[in-house]
């Protein structure tokens, strides 16, 4: 059996150590990687394309500059998704105005952790059709989570580094946005309720 060469098609995180080492090339790889999944993201965070590809060029110019701090024994994808995670939040703020939730219920007193099998109560399929009905209606703090665990695929420590919450809170944001969503579809399907 042959065996693959890592050469040819090397992982995130040792694409990111090439740039460390001044490897532009590799940057652009990363670049060509994740781009249309910060897109996406953006699309579905903020909710409003106008700024979305201003904010993922900023993002990306911030993870370059950045990428000394980047430690190659970690996964790549929690540390880009935190960039994005700010910089949205930060144009979010410059919109809105809104000031800083600096207490966050969830965090301070989560509930036990929620296994990632939890998340078979609701099907994943009729989860992602309530979500792109109804994503527009949650606020942030339950938007975001939903969107990184169902469409951009990542696990709950992943979306835990991303959005610096225990990954108990982040079991707790999925569960209640989905109790959200399967309230907003039963008024819906129900109007008399």
């Amino acid at each position: 059996m042959a065996e693959t060469d890592p050469t040819q098609n090397p992982t995130d995180e040792q694409l990111a150590g090439k740039v460390q080492d001044g490897d532009t090339q590799a940057f652009n790889i990363l670049l060509g990687r994740y781009r249309q999944k910060l897109l996406r993201y953006g699309n579905k965070f903020l909710l409003q394309p106008g700024d979305i590809e201003d904010v993922t060029q900023e993002i990306f110019l911030k993870a370059y500059q950045n990428i000394k701090s980047f430690d190659v024994a970690r996964r790549f994808s929690p540390w880009i998704y935190r960039i994005a995670h700010n910089e949205f939040i930060n144009l979010g703020k410059k919109r809105k105005g809104e000031p800083l939730d600096f207490f966050d219920f969830d965090t301070f007193f989560p509930h036990p952790q929620s296994p990632d099998t939890s998340e078979k109560d609701m099907d994943e399929q009729h989860t992602k059709a309530v979500l792109g009905q109804f994503l527009d209606r949650l606020s942030a703090k339950y938007r975001e989570p939903l969107v990184l665990y169902y469409i951009e695929g990542l696990d709950y420590k992943d979306i835990a580094e991303v959005l610096r919450v225990p990954v108990g809170a982040v079991g707790v944001r999925l569960n209640r946005a989905k109790k959200k969503l399967q309230e907003m579809s039963l008024n819906v399907n129900n109007p008399l309720k």
